[in-house]
């Protein structure tokens, strides 16, 4: 082991670098070793690592809201098990919004507690969705559920490894309860072989500068995130700011910031009542939509880490669509989540147009298509978010085809993989050519696909954003909308914003329009 003084700065920088290696190591080896497209060419997946208490150190690529379910997963496994009771070779697994998932029952977390000389030290955790839990429908997406229980597979936050064995049953309940076993197995295996090597890479920093220094390391690096987060939070104007914004299904929802010199707090009481249909979210997922837009806000330069988000407050209302409680569902939670958080940024854009663009597409337009590939007769899911348009800002044009704001580093599913895995022909990819969002800048273009697949499938779908268009800023106009339709081999068509189950013949086609971007400005023409 390498002598330093545990207080070094120099040792402090490696060993934080080291850390966010270990992260992006995770990531690489979790998109090369997965069965998925939706994980190896999608990306639909985040990694992370945190120390001992479950706050956040470092992330991988990958999606910004999953990032954002770790430390938060990592918490409630320690508050659920106990800290005294985790092992050195344990490892934790849990999709459930109730037990740590944060998000929807597709979404399973692995989380592997790192001991080093006898003490928890860290966490190295995963993200990922995995495409079928079980549930009504293929693809464990389904609109017309009522319960939780209906969604697929929970699993609560238990032990797949004890003391460095598996626990066997646990391994078979997850294959009996997914369509797809094969696929699960091997992204599960994935996950766990992407902690295990984050694993080795944290027992070799500790013991090349030692424990004392590691801790040093994550203690200034707590505090270099608190003070980037308090410098950024003082240059943002102070005041109570407000709005209410109507959705698609006409409900009103509405939300207060108040920006102080040392605070930013986010107030979503009053909030309508959860539902019994699958668009609630947990407490979890309105707080890393909160935590989206004050990162963006303060320092979206760094990293996230436990001391990023010290100065944020967010205050939801238990049994309401942003903190759902009991046993409501939460298959489409990422459409609530990302309609939080355009509806944040809509207020704080108000705020400082100069800083934020227009409004975007704002869905993930998640599309699950699953059959049988006419071929092989082999079963598959597809599951495809779409690209949108993204909203002017003061100094541009708005970005073409970009995913929405809540996915980050993530990829379309190519064409050669969709028509070789599925045995969908895609009859197109291209930009739109409507003329919404214009302004002094105008919004970026959303996409146009058309999928024509050569077997019979089942379709499910949500798409937000579908009546009330992506919103324009300082005068520009209003953008475009989400749309979903279904060709018929005889001429009729059939439009949808949420739907599963559909079933969809050979010779029928689906056509997606995602929306144009807001534009900035008032047009000079």
């Amino acid at each position: 082991m390498t002598q330093t003084r545990p207080d070094d700065p120099i040792t402090a920088s490696v060993i934080q670098a080291s850390l966010v290696a270990a992260a992006d190591e995770m990531f690489a080896v979790l998109k090369k070793t997965a069965m998925s497209p939706i994980i190896y060419e999608v990306l639909d997946v985040g990694t992370g690592i945190t120390d001992g208490r479950g706050e956040l150190v470092s992330s991988g690529a990958g999606i910004p809201t999953f990032v954002g379910v770790l430390d938060k997963a990592v918490k409630r496994i320690i508050e659920l098990n106990g800290i005294e009771a985790i092992r050195d070779g344990d490892l934790f697994i849990t999709n459930d919004p109730y037990y740590g998932g944060v998000t929807h029952l597709n979404d399973v977390v692995i989380a592997l507690p790192v001991f080093a000389r006898g003490e928890l030290v860290a966490w190295t955790a995963s993200i990922a969705h995995w495409n079928d839990v079980g549930g009504r429908t293929p693809g464990s997406m389904a609109v017309d559920v009522s319960e939780i229980f209906q969604e697929g597979l929970r699993l609560p936050a238990v032990r797949l490894f004890a003391g460095g064995e598996p626990v066997g049953p646990v391994f078979d309940i997850i294959a009996a309860n997914s369509r797809l076993p094969d696929f699960v197995r091997g992204d599960l295996w994935a996950q766990v072989a992407a902690s295990r090597k984050a694993e080795g890479r944290v027992r070799q920093i500790i013991e090349t500068y030692g424990l004392a220094a590691f801790r040093h390391a994550l203690a200034i690096l707590f505090e270099e995130g608190e003070r980037r987060a308090r410098a950024g939070l003082a240059a943002l104007p102070t005041g109570t700011y407000e709005i209410e914004e109507e959705q698609d299904d006409g409900a009103l929802w509405h939300a207060a910031i108040t920006i102080s010199e040392d605070r930013f707090s986010v107030d979503l009481t009053g909030n309508p009542k959860q539902r019994a249909e699958p668009y609630n979210t947990s407490r979890d997922g309105a707080v890393i939509s909160a935590q989206m837009i004050f990162k963006a806000l303060t320092d979206p330069t760094l990293f996230a880490n436990g001391g990023s988000f010290r100065v944020l407050e967010v205050v939801t209302e238990p049994g309401t669509i942003f903190h759902a409680t009991g046993t409501a569902p939460h298959g489409y939670y990422f459409e609530t989540r990302i309609r939080l958080f355009d509806m944040l940024w809509r207020c704080m854009a108000q705020v400082v147009p100069e800083r934020l663009p227009a409004g975007h597409f704002a869905s993930i337009c998640g599309t699950v298509i699953a059959g049988e590939h006419p071929d092989t007769g082999r079963r598959f899911t597809m599951v495809e978010p779409q690209m949108g348009g993204w909203g002017a800002t003061a100094t541009r044009d708005g970005l073409d085809a970009m995913y929405s704001a809540s996915h980050g580093e993530t990829f379309n599913c190519p064409v050669e993989i969709c028509e070789a895995r599925y045995g969908i022909d895609v009859g197109y990819k291209r930009l739109n050519a409507t003329g919404e969002g214009c302004g002094l800048h105008k919004g970026g273009r959303g996409v146009q696909v058309n999928y024509r697949p050569r077997g019979r499938v089942l379709l499910s779908a949500g798409y937000s954003r579908n009546r009330v268009p992506a919103w324009g800023l300082a005068d520009g106009e209003a953008g475009g909308r989400n749309v979903l339709s279904v060709c018929r081999r005889d001429g009729s068509q059939e439009d949808y914003a949420f739907v599963s189950g559909l079933v969809v013949d050979p010779g029928d086609e689906i056509l997606i329009h995602t929306a144009n971007g807001g534009g900035w400005g008032k047009a000079t023409n």
